[in-house]
């Protein structure tokens, strides 16, 4: 996106190997080893900003039903209803 264009800093969401508990706000993934995660994992309404530098390695991406899943959940828990 062109927010993250000449940033030092990326916004990123949490992402959890616990299936146990979701909460309101955290998406399931259906992709999760496309993305390149060992277990099945669950994106949660937690966002950060983070230091580009702190990157280690890309794990892998995620798929495209599942981002269009994720932008929902975010916009949702954000307030931002279209």
């Amino acid at each position: 996106p062109e927010y993250h264009q000449g940033r030092q800093e990326a916004v990123v969401v949490a992402i959890t190997s616990n299936t146990r508990r979701i909460l309101p706000g955290d998406y399931l993934m259906d992709d999760w080893e496309h993305a390149g995660l060992p277990l099945p994992s669950v994106v949660t309404g937690i966002i950060r900003t983070v230091k580009r530098g702190m990157f280690v390695r890309r794990l892998g991406r995620v798929s495209d039903q599942d981002m269009a899943k994720i932008d929902a959940m975010l916009k949702h828990t954000l307030g931002l209803f279209e």
